[in-house]
């Protein structure tokens, strides 16, 4: 059967077999898939306001879902600017193929930052600030970017540059930033790039699957020549362990080997950025092996595989769920591991570990943190890492160390 291909992806997907030449948004497209602007209307809720380069085709059900997932659930009560990230599956019916550039690339690199046939990522930056000119009394709206390739650290950096200056002068300013994303290099793995847009140039490295493990060269990259001075991202895509694993670190073995098995996870936090960092941190502390279950880095009621997670007719789906609406410590009381994450308060000591209990206390709205497993790890807890950390903390050390630290344990286990 011939699978229905997008006339975007269609369009784009021919542009690289022309004779080397490139025409608009063949850049781009290696890039992202497109930008989204999703707004909260009276009548509609969330809304899609503007997509971004305009011939990009979503169907219905991929609307819907960055909709939902590009804000913040009511419980989160999140004011100001918050930045999260989201994974959805590609509707049925979109031919998976690749074209020659995203072939090579798959080639060379890593696993674990492959361009995916199968899935949309989705870096959300949203904005709500109280308004009186507006009937809700709020402002609120989210720039989004999608993407097939999971270089969270990239895109929440560019988000971190674009958002602001995108909420205050709107659509010619993202069409300018688009437009600079359109002249940028491809990803090429191996290669460091200079990622030029709104007058500052990210540097970014692209690591290949024949790289040492642990290594960036922009740490040691001589860069007295660029001027201004760029903004470098050492790594597109690692997180910083240490801080997404706070409150869980003297059970770090049993995560692993939680996601080294691939069990039913859930990880209920308080909002969406500890829901889907810390989801992106457990599916990624195997590497250099990939995480080849599915995984939600925020997930909501409204998610099109809701009622697929939340059937009691058969066993919970090999899948990591991060989640901040209380209702989903009854509706997911079933699954066999619940991680649920406290308050952070950072002090000069190791933040506060919570504990593991029983499944069965897992019945109320007010449940308290803590891991509710039933699961026997086979590797013990290693005092000497905490001892480690805690030493690090009254030292003053640098998080990024510590999270080195955390990572070169995690990768000789």
């Amino acid at each position: 059967m011939e699978l229905w291909e997008p006339e975007s992806r269609c369009r784009r997907g021919q542009r690289y077999a022309a004779s080397g030449s490139t025409l608009p948004w063949d850049r781009f497209s290696a890039w992202l898939e497109c930008v989204c602007v999703v707004t909260f209307d009276l009548e509609l809720g969330q809304a899609i306001e503007l997509v971004y380069p305009h011939d990009v085709r979503l169907t219905e059900k991929e609307k819907t879902s960055i909709c939902y997932l590009s804000f913040p659930d009511s419980y989160s009560g999140c004011l100001g600017d918050t930045q999260f990230s989201f994974r959805i599956r590609q509707s049925v019916g979109h031919k998976l193929s690749m074209n020659g550039e995203e072939e090579k690339y798959n080639r060379d690199a890593p696993v674990v930052l492959q361009w995916d046939r199968a899935h949309y990522y989705g870096f959300v930056y949203f904005r709500q600030v109280k308004d009186s000119t507006i009937k809700r009394g709020y402002f609120q709206k989210s720039l989004v970017l999608i993407s097939r390739l999971p270089f969270v650290n990239l895109f929440c950096s560019l988000l971190q540059l674009v958002a602001p200056e995108y909420f205050e002068k709107l659509e010619p300013c993202l069409e300018a930033v688009c437009n600079e994303i359109d002249q940028w290099p491809a990803p090429v793995p191996g290669k460091t790039l200079s990622l030029p847009v709104m007058g500052v140039v990210i540097q970014v490295w692209i690591p290949s699957k024949n790289d040492k493990i642990g290594t960036s060269p922009l740490k040691q990259s001589n860069q007295e020549n660029l001027l201004p001075a760029p903004m470098v991202i050492p790594t597109v895509n690692e997180l910083d362990f240490f801080r997404c694993f706070q409150q869980i670190l003297i059970h770090i073995q049993m995560v692993w080997e939680l996601m080294l098995l691939g069990e039913p996870v859930i990880v209920m936090a308080t909002s969406p950025t500890v829901s889907s960092d810390t989801v992106l941190a457990l599916i990624s502390c195997i590497a250099p092996l990939k995480y080849c279950c599915d995984y939600r880095p925020y997930f909501t009621i409204h998610d099109n595989e809701f009622k697929e997670y939340t059937t009691r007719t058969q066993a919970p789906p090999n899948v990591v769920l991060g989640v901040t609406n209380p209702f989903f410590i009854k509706t997911f009381q079933h699954w066999p591991h619940i991680i649920r994450l406290g308050e952070i308060k950072m002090s000069g000591d190791l933040p506060k570990q919570i504990k593991v209990k029983k499944l069965m206390k897992i019945r109320t709205l007010d449940t308290k943190p803590g891991i509710y497993t039933s699961y026997r790890t086979f590797l013990h807890k290693d005092k000497a890492l905490i001892k480690r950390l805690l030493k690090g903390i009254q030292r003053k050390r640098p998080s990024e160390v510590q999270s080195a630290i955390v990572r070169r344990h995690l990768l000789e286990l």
